[in-house]
């Protein structure tokens, strides 16, 4: 028996909707191929899939992150302009492909206009130089009688993008980066770049480059830059064959979010700064089915993840952890949306939806702006890690934040305490767990919606030929008062949408 207890008062923060943002890379099948494919009979005239974007509208992603990513570290976009048949093939340095530039600025911006996401778009300061972002900037933005604004207006734009989020370069600490920076290094040249960007458009919001939350690069960069940007970026993926890392280690997140709300808050003080510093965790996702190894040039990186209900069930916990740190959390941008490390997998003739799809849809869905502080006292675990289990390429041990409950629960509410939304996750891979939910200064006032994602087998995955093996399955819930129970069952993610009134 569990106990899960609400108090509707006692808010934590407001959920930004940008924490159910995506990425799409130049990188293997997620553009061409996948977003864009107009070989397929599924294209539309602009050769952009009209069953992806269908796809991809049920998520609601409301900001998507291009072009990269490691891409981005050695990408010329002024490649990606002009006419498609005058633009050049060029040798990708990051993932040793030949990018031919038939999707650029225009093309991306267009299409995000038409479909409704907001563009982060992400400079070049590998091989890059501060002159050329600038130009990129004044290119979708400029409203000037100016260069780049004029070559936007002959390429058939008229109106500037108004493209607001730029990220101030991608993982610039890696060795495995074209143009890999020392922290010192880095914050001198990103100091250059959001200068001449800025007084290109005094309003955009610029990220700034970091790690992982608790390192020094994180600290020595987001003391050099935070009176210039608005959000610090950080990346972490995880994931393990063994079912109680894979599904204990998104906890890594949360270490970092604790890190890097206190590095907010130190900077925020010292330097008396008089705006708001958010943390963009905009790349994060499970990761962990290729060859062990550095990547060697290939046609086809292998990327292309085949996830099942196990990790479903991360994902979940990876979205309930950025609504328990809303205050620290601006943005999040899982990597990425089709076909790479993605929720949607496709073919020229068909695609379909990977397990990890649906809760980020039932999140995206039912997630109310006001968090809430949710006390859950149940069944515990104690993680055991070794290097057997432990990914090589992630091993990040989280078994010291030892025990963890086996009911992760994220709660939030709308503004008039009309709506509760409890969300579930039952990491237990064979016991249900019954919870007696408590809730404070509301009640129930009626029936409520149970949307559920389970499976008997962890290891359950779709494809195409049974493409909805793992899908979720919706019901009713009839309860009403300040008190009920429910029964969570194993290896499940649930989500209770319940009508409220204030107590």
């Amino acid at each position: 028996m569990a106990r899960i207890r609400v108090d509707a008062d006692r808010a934590i923060g407001t959920v930004d909707r940008k924490i159910f943002s995506g990425f799409v890379e130049h990188l293997g099948r997620c553009i061409y191929g996948g977003l864009y494919d107009p070989g397929s009979p599924l294209a539309d005239e602009a050769g952009f899939r009209r069953d992806v974007a269908v796809a991809l509208k049920e998520l609601n992603p409301p900001v998507l992150r291009w072009p990269g990513g490691n891409f981005a570290s050695n990408y010329q976009w002024t490649d990606g302009i002009g006419p498609v048949e005058n633009r050049p093939k060029r040798l990708e340095l990051a993932w040793f492909l030949t990018e031919p530039n038939l999707i650029g600025t225009d093309e991306f911006l267009r299409w995000c206009e038409r479909e409704g996401y907001e563009p982060y778009l992400c400079v070049n300061m590998g091989s890059g130089t501060f002159s050329e972002a600038q130009a990129w900037v004044e290119y979708c933005n400029g409203t000037k009688d100016t260069y780049w604004a004029n070559k936007r207006r002959e390429n058939g734009r008229e109106e500037p993008y108004g493209v607001k989020l730029w990220a101030l370069g991608n993982e610039m600490y890696g060795d495995y980066q074209v143009g890999q920076l020392t922290a010192e290094e880095y914050v001198r040249k990103a100091r250059q770049f959001a200068n001449v960007m800025k007084r290109t458009d005094r309003s955009i919001r610029l990220v700034s480059c970091g790690q992982n939350g608790w390192g020094e690069w994180d600290r020595v960069v987001l003391d050099g830059l935070a009176d210039l940007v608005d959000y610090h970026s950080i990346h972490i993926y995880t994931g393990s064959s063994d079912y109680w890392v894979n599904m204990l280690a998104p906890h890594q997140a949360e270490r970092s979010l604790r890190a890097m709300r206190a590095l907010i808050d130190s900077v925020t003080y010292r330097k008396k700064l008089s705006h708001e510093i958010k943390v963009a965790y905009d790349e994060w996702n499970v990761w962990y089915r290729y060859t062990e190894g550095v990547y060697e040039p290939s046609d086809q990186p292998p990327l292309e993840e085949r996830y099942d209900h196990s990790d479903a069930l991360a994902v979940a916990t990876y979205l309930n952890i950025f609504v328990r740190h809303c205050r620290t959390v601006g943005m999040a941008n899982l990597a990425q949306m089709v076909n790479v490390i993605a929720p949607i997998f496709t073919r020229p003739d068909g695609m379909f939806l990977q397990t990890i799809y649906h809760p980020f849809r039932m999140l995206s869905e039912h997630t109310q702006p006001v968090a809430l502080d949710a006390f859950v006292d149940g069944p515990t675990h104690d993680l055991a890690e070794s290097p057997e289990t432990m990914h090589w390429l992630w091993p990040q041990p989280v078994a010291d934040m030892n025990p963890f409950q086996v009911l992760d629960v994220a709660a939030t509410r709308d503004q008039d305490k009309s709506t509760l939304t409890l969300s579930v996750v039952n990491r237990s891979p064979d016991e249900e767990i019954t919870a007696d939910i408590e809730l404070r200064d509301v009640v129930v006032t009626g029936a409520g919606q149970v949307t559920m994602l389970r499976h008997s087998d962890p290891r359950a995955t779709n494809d195409f030929d049974r493409p909805d093996d793992v899908t979720p399955e919706e019901s009713a819930v009839d309860v009403s008062g300040a008190s009920f129970r429910y029964a969570f069952p194993p290896c499940s993610v649930t989500v209770l949408r319940l009508p409220t009134r204030p107590a």
